[in-house]
């Protein structure tokens, strides 16, 4: 096994990592949920366009679970270049951020922010840590509230100290 040569890659300011207790609740509701939807399609007599129905809810269900599960195993990181996940993805570079959004009525992840960008960027979705949609990206889901709470001060400052924050 390698490791890494850390020397090159830019300090990393706030990391957000998936609570625990969050993901386990969160990854046992959706295999639980799942399971019974596919138990209720094969033990009991529904029309068959409801028991494909059913089978076909419940293996996508089992599929959002595992997807969790696999995305909620890395954490995000903020440098003073962007955030990234620690699979090795970019998830924005700071100079493409225009704003944060964090408020209660906006348009974001459980626990989380909102960051829109400049330019958009690929759809991407991560189930429990961040999506991508056009301009923005959502931060949070089953993280903490508090790490992604300073990891968006760092992000207000960081702009702020570029002169890149909006009105």
């Amino acid at each position: 096994m390698t490791t890494q040569d850390t020397s090159d890659l830019p300090e990393v300011l706030a990391t957000i990592t998936a609570s625990p207790m969050r993901r386990l609740f969160g990854m046992a509701t959706l295999f639980l949920l799942g399971g019974v939807v596919i138990y209720i399609a094969l033990t009991t007599t529904p029309a068959l366009h409801w028991r494909l129905f059913l089978l076909v809810i419940g293996g996508l269900t089992l599929w959002l679970a595992e997807a969790t599960r696999r995305a909620t195993e890395h954490s995000i990181e903020l440098t003073r270049v962007g955030m990234r996940s620690t699979s090795g993805e970019e998830i924005a570079a700071l100079d493409d951020i225009a704003a944060i959004r964090r408020g209660m009525f906006d348009l974001k992840p459980s626990n989380g922010f909102t960051v829109h960008l400049k330019k958009p960027r690929s759809r991407r979705w991560q189930p429990g840590l961040w999506w991508a949609f056009g301009r923005r990206v959502g931060i949070g889901g089953v993280t903490p509230g508090s790490e992604a709470k300073s990891m968006a001060q760092i992000i207000e400052a960081l702009l702020a100290e570029r002169g890149q924050t909006e009105g």
